[in-house]
């Protein structure tokens, strides 16, 4: 794990993020973070040095009902990650690190932070089926669908790239997104932290505490 030093501006580096498709393993090639790295370092975090504005969405939570994005985390501490349900392996397993790197706070933490999972496939990630598959995870992650176009934009704001579903060449269904998990400071709203496929549960351990409070991790 290294700690990335972003001296680039957000619009830039969202220029640069790759594009992944679960269950694939396929990287379509390197960022602008390769050359900008801290040498020595363990950390899994790469700090922004001009923060993503919080995408202004409004989509459709696990009861149905709308979820503003901004007005709901409005001051919270927030990860938002966009991926789907049918993902054989980094949709579940970063969900699942954070899940488990949350129980690790103290309920007062725990109560404070947001975890918002963002739907690539909205045409199979109904509510009632995100809602399935979040209990399995952590029941208080907050699981939005809706329009694919209106995700999409959302997405395309902190530099994540999204694809439509589409069949590989043995018929499978697979999503193409990025893999990022962006973090949001509750003192300004900003996503100023970013943690790619490789973040463990032991990064998360140490950093939530931090990212709870707005800090560096």
């Amino acid at each position: 794990m290294r700690k990335k030093l972003f001296a680039a501006s957000a619009l830039l580096v969202a220029a640069t993020l790759t594009l992944s498709a679960c269950g694939s393993g396929d990287d379509s090639g390197q960022s602008v973070a390769d050359v900008s790295v801290e040498a020595g370092s363990d950390k899994a975090a790469t700090i922004l040095d001009q923060p993503f504005e919080k995408p202004d969405l409004v989509l459709t939570d696990t009861q149905g009902k709308p979820y503003d994005l901004r007005a709901e985390t409005k001051g919270r501490p927030t990860l938002v990650y966009f991926g789907y349900t049918n993902c054989p392996d980094v949709c579940p397993l970063t969900m699942s690190n954070i899940a488990v790197a949350k129980k690790k706070l103290s309920p007062a933490d725990q109560d404070k932070l947001r975890i918002v999972f963002v739907t690539t496939d909205p045409k199979r990630d109904t509510p009632a089926a995100l809602g399935k598959w979040l209990k399995g995870i952590d029941p208080q992650v907050v699981g939005l669908t809706g329009d694919f176009a209106t995700i999409q934009a959302g997405a395309r704001t902190l530099g994540i790239s999204i694809e439509p579903t589409s069949k590989d060449k043995n018929g499978k269904t697979i999503s193409m997104h990025g893999t990022q998990v962006i973090a949001f400071s509750p003192k300004t709203d900003g996503g100023y932290v970013l943690y790619g496929e490789d973040a463990t549960v032991d990064d998360y351990i140490k950093d939530l505490p931090k990212l709870i409070k707005g800090q560096n991790p």
